[in-house]
């Protein structure tokens, strides 16, 4: 499975006011592991930039002014993303963007929603924690994921953070201190810690043997695993 976690940042708010893009980050996962490529390009939008969006992004108009314009990355951002699924955070307003910078476009690209699919973390976020703030500094928080670098948001630093959130998030496991190799080492649940010897005089632990029934129902989902792929190593093992 392919996903790419994606991140932009624009010149305003508004699509409705041709505010455009000025940054694409996306960083590639494949089989929910982070692969090291990634994409990343500044695009002169072309126009001024609010002074409000400056305060988030940091990203100045002088900046830009010797970066592309949106039509000499977009052939590379759709071979870089095609037929993947889009991890976005407020997935509406990034895609609106990118659909927006490709209406302007002579060739017809399409929609973004034609090429890939489209995962809205914010709405995962909503529906595993309603009621709460679900903001990406707020999921770092609640995940203990270290975004202590993100003074300013930034569309490849957040995709990456993103891609972390992600992982835990979609994962169900966030309390206990797993090494997961996501290939970053910002998480301190990615660390790996020192091994820790086990006192010779704690109590042995006590041996509960699988029931009968317990045993027929684990047979049972070995012999449907084997079915699905048409092997089951335990089974071969005699386990």
């Amino acid at each position: 499975m392919r996903q790419i976690v994606l991140d932009t940042e624009t010149t305003g708010l508004e699509i409705s006011q041709n505010h455009r893009i000025i940054e694409i980050g996306a960083v590639e996962l494949i089989n929910r592991k982070l692969t090291g490529r990634n994409f990343h390009r500044y695009i002169n939008p072309e126009r001024d930039i609010d002074e409000g969006a400056i305060a988030v992004h940091g990203i100045s108009s002088e900046f830009l002014a010797d970066k592309p314009t949106f039509q000499f990355i977009a052939k590379e951002l759709f071979e870089f993303i095609n037929g993947s699924e889009l991890v976005i955070h407020n997935a509406p307003f990034d895609i609106g963007f990118l659909n927006h910078e490709i209406a302007k476009l002579h060739e017809n690209f399409g929609l973004i929603e034609t090429h890939c699919g489209v995962l809205d973390t914010l709405a995962l976020a909503r529906n595993l924690h309603p009621g709460q703030r679900n903001n990406l500094d707020a999921l770092c928080k609640r995940y203990r994921v270290d975004n202590s670098e993100r003074e300013l948001h930034g569309a490849l630093l957040d995709a990456e953070i993103l891609a972390d959130v992600y992982l835990l998030m979609s994962g169900g496991q966030v309390d206990m201190n797993i090494n997961t190799n996501f290939g970053d080492d910002r998480n301190p649940s990615n660390a790996k810690s020192s091994p820790s010897r086990i006192s010779s005089d704690r109590p042995k632990l006590s041996i509960i043997p699988a029931t009968r029934d317990e045993k027929l129902l684990h047979n049972k989902r070995l012999e449907n695993l084997r079915s699905l792929s048409g092997k089951c190593l335990w089974i071969d093992l005699g386990i």
